[in-house]
């Protein structure tokens, strides 16, 4: 385990350990480019996170240009890198840079001068905006740019980029495919894991600035002593790295473990309750980032238990963290079983009517999509609803819904998708990108939320591919108008090779992975087919409950006659949650994208596609493109054995096996399912399913990775 990211002199084996930062020595021309650019460090040491700036320099310049680095003082030579801010580094105060416009995490890169001396500068405003300009210098080198007039700046549009882990208490992960919690909890605090320092090390390399250390299905217990001397203990680990700590808290905690009688958010005894929490917690823990809150979601306690509100709820808690600077995440993903309406209208009808009324250190954080993390779910309607409340985006990184740990799917296109969505909540451009980064309604309090992908594989994250789920959330965090495809050739250069054949393979591998999974899961607007509870394949004919809306019918509707949920005006209306142009849209079925056809419009089997076919034709098409997609994506990866190291190839081929073979399952499963109840022929020149449907309907699946 100490191998690999620890440091320079390491051994360093290929297994995934090192993540995007991988160090290794850059090919002799390209390190004899680089070395007029590299001949010496200055960087100042003498706080915390200049010491871990520095130090991280050292490990990525003595592995990239395999030599030792000279440090010094002052700069003595051409090729010198400086490193720090006006406070902390006298050469950097002499160049009289602009870098308070910077802000507290921005940074600039520059080649410029220092006593007749050539010398690239990373210049910021504080300790962690060096952090990351340092790194942004390495991911330079580790992708072969040139040095020779650089000038780079860097200001995050958002404020708090956050991993939210679905750890519990007793290190299993809900939804998670990597293993165990990273977090020993046992062991802490007695125990610092290096991988605690080499995570906070990958994230501030991405920009990632808070982490919320458990599950939002919360244990109270993660807020009594015990446990946050713990929580304290890893705060230690992260604070050099600018990364603070989040907890996520149940709301009935002051019966649990308070004593008290009731948990009603305007009960006085309950807000002194949650304020001596506060005290406690910022006490151990200065810099604590605050809470994240479930709430009257799949049985969670929440104010409504009391008659209160979802802002009752958040300004109790926001009021006890005002005074330490703590910010309210309040999650949105809310459904109650006693709502008969259409699940996808549940968050918009609640908090709607709440807009304007939290505090102003509460975030309301919105899942991508109305239902739950689906391949492919249109935005969810109360980006561009609520202006009066700061909205903070939640994507998925575990793939709970795309194939867990073993499907290839590169999210960056999913992402990228939702953050480019046009609201037209005030006109064209009201992007849901800037509704989330405050640009859209002036906000300046912003956020978004990753539901971590991370466990202790030594891998991180269940496989290689997945690293770059982490890695693309963390980019977009930083900059939500960021390219996926450009996102994806940088790490693929520093995940594996700069070798141009390889990189140009694999990235359009993974651009093309996302729509591929969508094609063989859930074409067409299709969502929520997969197994009930566990999510593990296909299960289009489950309607088992407990309630309507888990169960695949739900949501496809199918029958003889025809397939999907008519929310258009004839059915739910949820279409109408959205801004006007978009809900005209939306409620026609001629003017929808196909991408989304069937989650708002039940059609007839015969209904004619735009190519001119009938739906079922192209439903059949779809199902069988996805399973070619994973063949070609195999075969591209077949053609590229020998650029890289064994051990890593050959696990992502057998993966591609894994998930070719299963890509086929649910191909075959839907097609039988639905063929069943519409009773028509295949097109010509399609297969039919490789079993009978009683076949599918008989596969039973009692021990799936993270659920129960």
């Amino acid at each position: 385990m100490l191998c690999g990211l620890l440091g320079p002199g390491a051994a360093r084996a290929e297994d995934g350990y090192d993540l995007w930062l991988r160090y290794h020595t850059l090919p002799t021309a390209v390190v004899h480019g680089y070395r007029s650019h590299a001949t010496e460090l200055v960087a100042p040491t003498s706080m915390p996170t200049q010491q871990v700036t520095r130090q991280e320099l050292q490990r990525g310049l003595d592995g990239l240009m395999g030599r030792t680095t000279p440090l010094r003082d002052s700069v003595d030579s051409d090729g010198a890198i400086v490193v720090g801010t006006p406070a902390s580094s006298p050469v950097v105060a002499r160049l009289k840079l602009d870098t308070k416009a910077l802000g507290k995490d921005g940074y600039l890169i520059r080649t410029t001068a220092v006593d007749g001396h050539a010398v690239t500068v990373v210049a910021a405003d504080s300790d962690v905006g060096a952090l990351y300009g340092a790194f942004h210098l390495l991911r330079l080198m580790q992708t072969q740019q040139p040095l020779d007039h650089v000038d780079v700046r860097e200001t995050p549009k958002l404020q708090l980029r956050v991993l939210d882990h679905w750890d519990n208490l007793n290190g299993h992960v809900e939804r998670g495919y990597a293993g165990n919690s990273l977090w020993n909890w046992q062991k802490l605090p007695g125990w610092l894991d290096p991988r605690y320092t080499d995570y906070a090390r990958a994230n501030a390399s991405i920009g990632i600035n808070g982490t919320v250390l458990n599950n939002v299905n919360a244990q109270a217990a993660v807020l009594t002593p015990l446990y946050l001397q713990k929580v304290k203990a890893l705060a230690g680990v992260f604070r050099p790295y600018g990364i603070r700590v989040y907890l996520s808290v149940k709301f009935s905690a002051p019966i649990e473990i308070g004593g008290l009688k009731t948990a009603d958010p305007l009960d006085p005894q309950v807000q002194r309750w949650w304020h001596e929490k506060a005290n406690e917690i910022y006490a151990l823990i200065p810099d604590f980032g605050g809470f994240l809150v479930k709430a009257n979601s799949a049985g969670q306690p929440g104010p409504q238990d009391y008659h209160r509100t979802h802002a009752d709820g958040a300004n109790m808690l926001a009021d006890a963290l005002a005074p330490h600077g703590g910010v309210v995440m309040w999650r949105a993903f809310v459904y109650s079983q006693d709502n008969t309406d259409d699940r996808a209208k549940q968050a918009y009808t609640e908090f709607k009517p709440l807009d304007g009324k939290f505090r102003a250190n509460v975030l309301l954080q919105v899942k991508n999509g109305p239902i739950d993390f689906q391949p492919r779910e249109p935005f969810n309607p109360l980006f561009g609803a609520m202006p009066k409340t700061p909205l903070m985006m939640e994507f998925q990184v575990t793939k709970e819904y795309l194939g867990f740990a073993t499907h290839l799917v590169y999210l960056g296109p999913l992402f990228e998708e939702v953050l480019r969505a046009d609201t037209m909540a005030q006109g064209k451009g009201s992007t849901v990108a800037k509704v989330v980064d405050g640009q859209l309604d002036h906000h300046t309090l912003t956020g978004i939320a990753g539901v971590a992908n991370i466990g202790a594989d030594r891998d991180w994250t269940g496989s290689d591919f997945n690293q770059a789920n982490w890695y693309a959330y963390g980019r977009l965090a930083w900059n939500p108008d960021a390219s996926s495809r450009d996102i994806a050739n940088d790490w693929v250069r520093m995940t594996f090779s700069n070798d141009s054949a390889f990189v140009a393979s694999v990235v359009d591998m993974m651009m093309l992975s996302r729509e591929a999974v969508v094609d063989y899961m859930t074409p067409l607007g299709l969502h929520h087919l997969m197994g009930h509870g566990h999510h593990y394949g296909p299960e289009p004919w489950d309607a088992s409950g407990p309630r309507a809306d888990w169960t695949p019918v739900y949501y496809h509707r199918a029958d003889h006659d025809g397939i999907g949920f008519d929310r258009g005006s004839t059915g739910s209306n949820a279409a109408a949650q959205y801004a006007p142009p978009v809900a005209a849209e939306f409620n026609d079925a001629h003017r929808t994208p196909e991408a989304f056809l069937l989650w708002f419009h039940h059609l007839p089997w015969t209904w004619r596609m735009a190519s001119g076919r009938t739906l079922w034709d192209a439903l059949v098409d779809h199902y069988t493109t996805g399973v070619n997609d994973v063949a070609t994506m195999r075969a591209t990866w077949s053609r590229l054995d020998g650029v890289i190291d064994a051990e890593r190839y050959r696990k992502a081929s057998a993966f591609l096996a894994i998930q070719q073979d299963e890509a086929q399952w649910w191909r075959d499963a839907s097609i039988a399912y639905f063929q069943s109840l519409n009773g028509l022929p295949l097109p010509a020149g399609y297969q039919p399913p490789a079993h009978p449907l009683s076949y599918y309907q008989s596969l039973t699946f009692p021990y799936v990775p993270g659920y129960q």
